[in-house]
């Protein structure tokens, strides 16, 4: 690049709206009203008492999409690695986690906590979050990472006593996500 020549920086991505949290030991903590209800109406989050809790998947979502900035218990601002960092103490599979849920949601998808030993999210059809049930269960996983047939059975066995569809989520190398449904096989 010559010296006459400027480097070319994209504009910010505008953002709907921009949240303040505090750091917790289970995710993010929002105790301002206003955002408690922004966050809530898209999905995000678990209200207790007068606050909205977003797990760290959450909160790494929102400050990837600079939708969110954190400070910790002192006030001082706190960055997307040590976000990471914080939830990777908390789970070892905090980066598949992670990317499972920024992938569905960018695909329009209201991700929300799963429940049970081995799902880990639940996924809302676009436009049926608060009006319906999730459509599906999600149990994520990485190439190569060995997944005990047992969980994958207690997820199926837990997926069909909910009515519910069973995806298995798995991350490859590359960081690319690629989606199985689970479904028992029987021979007639």
């Amino acid at each position: 690049m010559s010296d006459d020549e400027e480097e070319f920086t994209p504009p910010p991505v505008p953002v709907e709206f921009k949240v303040q949290g505090e750091l917790a030991e289970k995710g993010v903590k929002i105790t301002e009203r206003s955002s408690i209800d922004a966050l809530s109406q898209r999905g995000y989050g678990t209200a207790e008492k007068n606050m909205l809790m977003l797990t760290f998947y959450e909160a790494l979502y929102l400050a990837d999409k600079q939708a969110l900035s954190v400070k910790d218990k002192k006030g001082a601002s706190v960055d997307f690695q040590t976000l990471l960092q914080a939830y990777e103490q908390a789970d070892g599979n905090a980066w598949t986690h992670f990317l499972v849920y920024r992938d569905l949601r960018s695909r329009g998808y209201v991700v929300r906590e799963g429940f049970g030993v081995a799902i880990d999210f639940r996924i809302y059809e676009r436009g049926t979050y608060g009006k319906d049930n999730a459509a599906s269960l999600v149990l994520s996983t990485q190439e190569g990472q060995p997944l005990p047939i047992a969980d994958l059975q207690r997820a199926l066995a837990q997926t069909q006593s909910l009515k519910k569809d069973l995806v298995l989520a798995v991350m490859s190398r590359r960081g690319e996500i690629v989606y199985y449904s689970v479904s028992p096989l029987t021979f007639k």
